[in-house]
């Protein structure tokens, strides 16, 4: 399969490796210090002990489990793991790994935790080792996976086995689930063609929905909650919106407060894999990520939603895959199109599963990127009404619901897109070779 090969332009401000790893220990770093703002040690340590025991199916909002201070304590702590992870792959700091790095940020108010998700990184490793792959080749599995992070809780902590049996269990479970993801991961992308962003999460609906199927089969019962916050959307409000600024600001001095690179990214479709870092620099590529950043937050507060932890999530996934597929003229036409479903269904966006789904469907960015802004649209439509019924399969231990549905949905749009596409640019130049998506894509493994 032939990779879309990017040259980085040589014109382009980079930034060292080390001071990435020093932005992201600062934030997580600046997280812990929220954290004793919003709550006392005695309530952080309390909270995370019960984030850390909880079933963590969705919807499951820490801080109205816990409270903000052990959300963001465990954030912190999240963050800090993974960066660890990175450092043991030996891995640099691109567009796909910063995805990455802020979907666990974002995911950490709402599913994931140490416990849950270590067993999945490290099956995902052993599988780089055992099939003798370096450790790197499965960081984003590793990475991406811990959204099957509330099936190890639910079968530790919320199927009535006792604690020793279920500790075993839920660890056995992720540790398989981790490694048959990476080579799972890179078969599934060519039913997508890399029009879905969250491949990873389109292959943990798969293994989820198996594991749950057979759960019942024995009588297990899983049931999806609503845990949802409401209280702290003034202050989150202001936390992301200096944030994003602050990003936006630290990108254009790096970019030497210059468009250029900014303007290479929105000319992209963002299909799979394009690491914005190649397309526009790092420069170009933060100021992409704050500008989605402040965006996605002002479009909820607008449609009069509450920043609770799912939605914090969904905000800070958009941000991260600024660095790798997505900016705002690929994002608002399937944004836009979710929305307006919303209107004429039987569906609210004060609705926080709504309010998710809609940030959650720009996963399908990229389709909007090739086929234009109707299409876009479209996809958006399609996928709200999608979304909403596929979380019985998986039972809501898949924390990417949203990508299970987006990978159904370009599975079903693009064979179309592309036939009419191929036979209208045959059409109109029967000289130009078309090439199939399928072979620009580059697998996530």
């Amino acid at each position: 399969m032939t990779a879309v090969m990017l040259q980085k332009d040589s014109n382009f401000q980079s930034v060292p490796t080390r001071v990435l790893y020093g932005l992201f220990v600062g934030l997580s770093l600046a997280m812990i210090v929220l954290a004793f703002w919003f709550n006392t040690p005695t309530e952080i340590w309390e909270g995370f002990w019960l984030i850390t025991r909880s079933p963590a199916t969705l919807l499951t909002d820490y801080m109205a489990l816990a409270n903000p201070g052990a959300t963001l304590m465990n954030a912190a702590i999240m963050t800090l793991q993974a960066m660890v992870v990175v450092w043991t792959c030996r891995a640099k700091i691109n567009g796909p790994v910063i995805s990455a790095l802020f979907l666990i940020i974002g995911f950490s108010f709402f599913g994931k935790n140490l416990y849950n998700s270590m067993p999945i990184v490290l099956g995902a490793l052993a599988y780089a080792k055992v099939t003798n792959n370096p450790l790197e080749r499965s960081l984003l599995a590793a990475l991406f996976g811990t959204a099957l992070g509330p099936l190890v809780s639910e079968l530790t902590f919320n199927q009535g086995l006792a604690l020793p049996i279920g500790v075993t269990v839920g660890l056995s479970v992720g540790f398989i689930t981790g490694f048959v993801l990476p080579p799972l991961a890179q078969h599934l992308i060519t039913f997508t063609k890399g029009f879905s962003l969250y491949n990873v999460g389109f292959t943990c609906g798969f293994v989820g929905s198996i594991f749950i199927s057979i759960m019942r089969s024995f009588g297990m019962e899983i049931n999806t909650v609503s845990i949802i916050s409401t209280e702290y959307t003034e202050a989150f409000s202001v936390i992301l919106l200096v944030l994003f600024g602050v990003m936006i600001v630290y990108g254009a001095f790096v970019n030497q407060f210059k468009l250029a690179g900014l303007v290479n990214i929105y000319k992209h479709t963002g299909q799979l894999s394009t690491d914005f870092l190649d397309v526009g620099g790092i420069g170009a590529t933060i100021m992409n990520m704050g500008a989605l950043g402040i965006f996605s937050t002002l479009y909820v507060l607008t449609l009069g939603g509450a920043l609770s932890g799912p939605v914090i999530g969904g905000i800070l996934t958009i941000v991260g895959f600024g660095s790798f597929g997505k900016h705002l003229f690929n994002c608002m036409p399937i944004m836009v199109g979710a929305t307006f479903m919303s209107y004429i269904t039987e569906h609210t966006t004060q609705e926080p599963a709504i309010l998710i789904a809609i940030l959650f469907s720009t996963t399908l960015a990229p389709i909007a990127g090739r086929y234009g802004t109707l299409v876009g649209i479209i996809a958006g439509a399609i996928h709200l009404t999608l979304v909403v019924n596929v979380g019985f399969l998986h039972g809501g231990v898949n924390l990417y619901n949203n990508g299970f549905a987006g990978g159904l949905v370009a599975g079903m749009m693009v064979p179309i897109l592309e036939a009419i596409h191929v036979h209208r640019v045959a059409r109109l130049n029967p000289q130009r070779p078309e090439v199939d998506p399928a072979e620009e894509v580059e697998t996530l493994s």
